[in-house]
């Protein structure tokens, strides 16, 4: 009920045009000129050219001095460190996490593919088949200025702008060259990382009628691994909690040496033991004693920070035609690529009573344990793969992104006229540690590989059988022809009222391959049977396209002085996707085929501001949005995505064929994949209702206050069917039960299907702040801003499994949304050549995941499992700069990141690339960094 008055009184206020903001927040893509300040220049979110000073919606503009003085090396740790931002993909989870290789942004923990990234107001190509954008593909040496809009943005860039806008804008007008250098080094050993940019610009754009700029930037990451750091080198982790002793027990059976597994006929729990330490009583490195046995210690082998090299090169060409007319270029191309390493490949192997390997190893150790050879049903040997290595994948991206256009003035509008032809190329590379599946289990028959060798002994042995090639790769294509433009119209009582119109057309398309195992990139039969071991099988391939045309209308009524309103409306029409790969259920090309829905929608946007006072700025908003379904959402073919998290009997019956399958009550495997049917079972836009309030006060003329309350409801996300809604009521959903070949196992298994259809809503709310302070002081001039955000809600629906209350825990999606972030920067300039700057980085506490762990008795003896709830600490650091400006044109910094060395809390949270003890995807695993940084143009 409370809801339904919040919304109601927004709506109301929007219509009634009271405490409402401008839509158009932030400054953004130039008019490429530098002229006076009451110039009108185009803003974010916004399609009429005003002046700087009339907007008003809340947004964050960071310079170049603000990204100076940040300390940051690349692009995506400058917009993690933004407190609005929630939700995004970091590069840690490039480590088994699911992350890829990508670094996104997302505004309000709404999500990466609701948050819209733009390059100088252009859109770019997606890393996949939505509409999320790769962060390490923008150099950060080329950015000028990045604006943040924390307002959907819908009504004026179509789909993907719901949770709001993120604007890099590059570099431009630059007539000198330049060199920027930075180094960071941890305290502590691993994770260093340099960049390096030269820039060189040519000719004045007011003076000579042109200007060329090319800029070149290279970067490094060196890897970090969890033996580096006391806090995530181990599994068993001892802590305190509730007044006990505790220490969790992240490990596995599968192991290196192997560990002997022997089964009884009787039905007896198996007994497990490394012939090696029943041997030697030691256990070998990166293996921890549990009674006769040496369980592998995953968590010690792993990367905690991947390594990443990124070379960039950025140009712009500025042509003033005439008086009324520029014409203009940008082209960015930038390799990246990064490499991440997670624990050996774990497999179980047959071991024959008969065999060699059993009575070499087994045998001579059956009178210790108690164990009558009769009574043995069979064997297996417990194996970590060690000999190969690390499993290291290698992900590439390779953008290109080319925009041509021209901007002026003609029939009395101001007008910009674009083309944007942009690729984004993904490849994903086996780096070593997976195996062939048929060449390792070829030198397994030949008696050549001996589990049981002690680490170190076979590594020549299995090296034929370690992949180095290419496993999978994608390539996204974006081209946007665009045309805008605004003009005045009538006089109002506080000037005259303007006038925004817009139209554009899209095609994006996406291709992606998966390369079968030996075969080469030139293989294109899907019914290989090659597999890699430590991985799963590969996909089928997609070759997907659709088209989008949107137009779109502005208007801005300046009613009085005091008091103006912006409307605005746009419809977007999205064909149905064309999939020229197409493959049936069973994997057999079939033809070309239009899948899911085509659809188009009209959303509308009502915002004003109201100045009650010179000193006080009272705003909001009220609109809609939409996102279209992705084209993965809808081609993607159905893989083999693991098993369910819970237990079920088995959800077909005899005589029913299927039932041959069956497993009685255990973890049934279920595949996904895009849904591509077509009418009212097919894929719809996802829609989206958001309004904003707000105030800005400067009781003071050196102080500004402000506050921004948001609110974003969503209705009809994509979401799969939950397993406990499929296999618990088996008898609705039979069509979604078959049988699968499951290429690692050999042969034919039961599964159950999990589509995805337009069943779920969130809800999201929160207020933002931005307070700013200035003052003279003995020392000199201090300048203090406080931002951050709390978050009130975060929730997820979806029919058949309870909602999900990300606020302030660790949630069954395994993210937390953190209730406060908030940020502190404190810069006190002594003179034209010292400044320092002290900035606070906060992030409050949460409910911790529950966990299985282990007692530590008083003695200090493991004792029995026991599940612990506990709370994971809040997290503070403080960074510190000095910069020096040696001359106009040279400046030199000093800084330390994390300044007291503060260790992440601990968290009991399990997954996330087999790092354990922490979450790296929210604290700092470098501790604390000293870097430097120096700047020269000439």
């Amino acid at each position: 009920m409370k809801e339904k008055v919040l919304s109601h009184s927004l709506r109301m206020m929007s219509i009634s045009g009271m405490s409402l903001a401008l839509i158009s927040g932030v400054q953004a893509q130039d008019n490429r000129t530098d002229n006076a300040a009451m110039q009108r220049v185009e803003v974010t979110g916004s399609s009429i050219k005003r002046i700087n000073q009339e907007t008003a919606l809340p947004v964050q503009t960071l310079t170049r001095a603000d990204i100076e003085k940040s300390g940051a090396t690349n692009v995506e740790s400058l917009i993690a460190a933004l407190p609005s931002m929630q939700g995004f993909a970091t590069a840690n989870q490039t480590i088994n996490g699911g992350g890829g290789g990508l670094q996104t942004a997302s505004i309000h923990n709404i999500g990466a593919a609701y948050t819209l990234v733009l390059l100088n107001g252009h859109r770019l190509a997606s890393y996949g088949a939505g509409s999320t954008v790769n962060l390490a593909s923008i150099p950060l040496s080329a950015v000028e200025r990045v604006e943040i809009l924390t307002d959907g943005a819908s009504t004026l860039y179509g789909s993907d702008a719901i949770a709001g806008v993120v604007n890099f804008i590059l570099r431009k007008n630059q007539t000198d060259a330049a060199i920027d250098v930075s180094y960071a080094r941890p305290q502590e050993s691993g994770g260093k990382s340099y960049r390096i940019g030269l820039s060189k610009g040519f000719g004045e754009l007011e003076k000579d009628g042109y200007n060329v700029l090319l800029s070149y930037s290279h970067d490094e990451q060196s890897m970090l691994n969890a033996g580096q750091r006391s806090f995530a080198d181990t599994g068993v982790r001892r802590f305190s909690a509730n007044g006990k002793n505790y220490a969790t027990w992240f490990l596995s059976d599968n192991s290196s040496p192997a560990i002997a597994q022997l089964n009884f006929k009787n039905g007896a729990d198996p007994i497990l033991f490394s012939p090696s330490y029943l041997k030697d009583k030691t256990c070998a490195p990166n293996t921890f004693q549990v009674e006769n046995r040496c369980r592998f210690d995953y968590a010690s082998t792993v990367q905690l920070i991947p390594e990443s090299k990124r070379d960039s090169l950025f140009s712009s060409l500025n042509y003033r035609l005439n008086s009324d007319t520029n014409l203009f270029a940008e082209a960015v191309v930038s390799n990246f690529k990064q490499t991440g390493r997670y624990a050996p490949a774990a497999q179980p192997l047959s071991l024959g009573l008969d065999s060699a390997l059993f009575a070499k190893y087994v045998t001579p150790y059956l009178g210790t344990l108690g164990v009558n050879p009769a009574d043995l049903d069979s064997a297996r040997m417990r194996l970590r793969i060690s000999d190969a290595g690390g499993r290291n994948t290698a992900y590439t991206t390779e953008a290109q992104h080319l925009v041509l256009g021209a901007d002026g003035n003609a029939f009395g509008f101001d007008y910009n006229l674009s083309y944007t032809h942009s690729i984004s190329k993904r490849s994903r590379d086996f780096a070593g540690g997976f195996l062939s599946k048929d060449k390792f289990y070829a030198i397994v028959d030949s008696g050549k590989y001996d589990p049981f060798a002690p680490a170190g002994s076979s590594s020549a042995i299995l090296a034929p059988a370690v992949l180095h090639e290419n496993w999978s790769s994608s390539k996204s294509t974006l081209d946007v022809l665009s045309l805008r433009g605004s003009r005045e119209l009538f006089q109002l009582g506080g000037g005259k009222s303007q006038l925004g119109l817009g139209a554009d057309f899209s095609k994006q398309r996406y291709d992606y391959f998966a390369t079968p195992i030996g075969m080469g990139t030139n293989a294109l039969q899907p019914n290989y049977t090659d597999a890699p071991l430590g991985d799963s099988p590969g996909d089928l391939p997609i070759a997907a396209s659709r088209k989008n045309w949107g137009s779109f209308a502005e208007l801005l009524l300046p009613v009085s002085k005091q008091f103006d309103v912006t409307a605005a409306l746009r419809y977007d029409d999205y064909s149905a996707v064309t999939n020229s790969a197409n493959f049936d259920e069973q994997g057999k090309p079939i033809a070309s085929a239009t899948q899911g829905n085509k659809a188009d929608k009209l959303t509308y946007k009502l915002s004003a501001a109201y100045r009650a006072f010179d000193n006080l700025l009272l705003r909001g908003s009220y609109g809609t949005g939409f996102k279209m379904a992705s084209m993965s959402d809808i081609t993607s073919p159905l893989t083999h995505s693991g098993n369910t998290g819970g237990t079920y009997p088995c959800p077909v019956k005899a005589p029913d064929p299927r039932a041959v399958n069956c497993m009685g009550a255990t973890q049934y495997d279920v595949l996904t994949g895009g849904n591509r049917l077509t009418g009212e079972n097919g894929l719809k836009p996802e829609e989206s209702k958001q309004a904003t309030l707000g105030m800005r006060l400067e009781p003071l003329s050196n102080l500004s206050l402000g506050f921004d309350l948001w609110d974003v409801k969503m209705e009809n996300q994509i979401a799969q069917l939950p397993e406990a809604l499929v296999f618990g009521h088996p008898e609705r959903y039979q069509n979604l039960f078959s049988t699968f070949y499951e290429q690692g196992q050999g042969g034919n298994i039961l599964v159950g299907t999990l589509p995805s259809y337009n069943i779920a809503s969130a809800h999201y709310r929160g207020i933002d702040w931005d307070h700013n302070f200035k003052t003279s002081t003995p020392l000199g001039k201090l300048n203090v801003n406080w931002t951050g955000t709390y978050l009130l809600m975060s929730d997820l629906d979806i029919p058949g499994s309870p909602t999900v209350h990300s606020v302030g825990r660790y949630d069954e999606n395994n993210a937390v949304a953190f209730r406060i972030i908030s940020k502190l920067v404190a810069t006190l300039k002594t003179s034209d050549m010292f400044s320092h700057t002290l900035s606070m980085n906060y992030r409050s506490g949460y409910h911790d995941a529950s966990a299985s762990v282990r007692e530590v008795n008083a003695n200090g003896s493991f004792g029995d499992f026991v599940t612990v709830k506990r709370d994971v600490a809040s997290y503070t650091t403080f960074n510190w700069q000095t910069r020096v400006q040696l001359q106009k044109k040279m400046a030199l910094s000093f800084g330390i990141h994390n300044l007291f060395n503060v260790n992440p809390p601990l968290s009991l949270k399990e997954g996330n690339g087999d790092q354990v003890g922490y979450d790296g995807r929210y604290t700092d695993a470098l501790g604390r960094t000293f870097y430097m940084t120096g700047s020269y143009s000439f």
